[in-house]
């Protein structure tokens, strides 16, 4: 992996794990699709007013149709989700259970994509299962219902994303890929036509007790522009430079930003089950990412 793209992924961790603290500090607040609704609402917004800036041409290349469904599997459904856990879990064990994103990309890919799941592959799976295990019945939060609604609806999320990864290898990138800010722009755009209907119902049906405080607000903002918008230009970066599998293994990245950021800012507690189950997760890290291809995908017209 080159140095530059060893950086995005850094940063990208850093970024997203910063999502799991805002979402902690919105969704007690606003709820479940108030949260998610208003995150893709500004981040659509944001990536709008990029692409006015950059200047850059509105050509999907027949493929808004596909950006929109991908927006749906890649950000609606998991942005729900993790409001949904946010209301349950500290933020560092929602970025706990997000590293079974690259795990849920191998076992996707192996049965629905036919990507080779080599021993280095299926061991790393096991090594990354556990620490999330040893993370989750050893850490400072007691195993309960509550614990079991955030850990489900994260593994829910997981799902999308490795899903999420490989369609945008099909869809987007092979035949003639866009730009990183178009598919990042269509997928907010069809996130948020998913989520619209459900924040509708939801004001009607469980309206929030209360909208929050300036410091929500500023922390939705900073979700949907910085660790939505920003972050998403990114991402959609590295799957085409990298491949859907090492980009997903930001995901081994962002637990211990996580757990750094709600220590910081929130004053949750540090625990050494987090050092014991990051050194398992490691080992995953390393095991998958070390038989993952570097592979750039161009245009079949380029190819020869």
């Amino acid at each position: 992996m080159r140095l530059v793209d060893l950086l995005r992924l850094l940063s990208l961790a850093a970024i997203w794990g910063a999502s799991f603290l805002f979402m902690r500090i919105i969704a007690p607040e606003l709820g479940t699709f108030p949260t998610a609704f208003f995150r893709v609402l500004f981040a659509f917004v944001g990536l709008l007013a990029i692409l006015l800036l950059m200047r850059s041409r509105w050509d999907f290349r027949g493929k808004l149709k596909l950006c929109l469904i991908l927006g749906m599997i890649n950000s609606g459904a998991p942005f729900a989700l993790y409001a949904l856990a946010a209301q349950f879990l500290p933020t560092g064990y929602s970025a706990i259970f997000n590293a079974t994103t690259p795990m849920m990309g191998v076992i996707i890919g192996a049965l629905f994509f036919a990507e080779s799941l080599t021993a280095s592959k299926m061991i790393g799976v096991v090594f990354g299962l556990g620490g999330v295990a040893l993370l989750t019945r050893t850490g400072p939060v007691a195993f309960d219902v509550d614990l079991l609604i955030g850990a489900i609806a994260c593994l829910g999320a997981t799902a999308c994303y490795g899903f999420g990864g490989f369609l945008t290898r099909r869809w987007i990138n092979q035949q003639g890929g866009l730009s990183s800010e178009l598919v990042a722009f269509g997928s907010q755009a069809g996130a948020a036509l998913c989520l619209l209907p459900l924040f509708a119902l939801s004001l009607i049906t469980a309206p929030p007790v209360s909208w929050g405080n300036g410091s929500v607000w500023l922390s939705l903002l900073a979700l949907g522009i910085g660790c939505t918008a920003f972050a998403y230009i990114l991402y959609f970066r590295l799957l085409s430079d990298i491949g859907p599998v090492r980009t997903l293994a930001v995901t081994f990245i962002i637990p211990p930003f996580g757990v750094l950021w709600g220590a910081l800012f929130l004053g949750e507690p540090l625990d050494w089950a987090y050092v014991y189950g990051g050194a398992l997760i490691g080992v995953a890290l390393w095991l998958i990412l070390r038989q993952a291809p570097v592979t750039t995908v161009v245009p079949d017209a380029q190819r020869s």
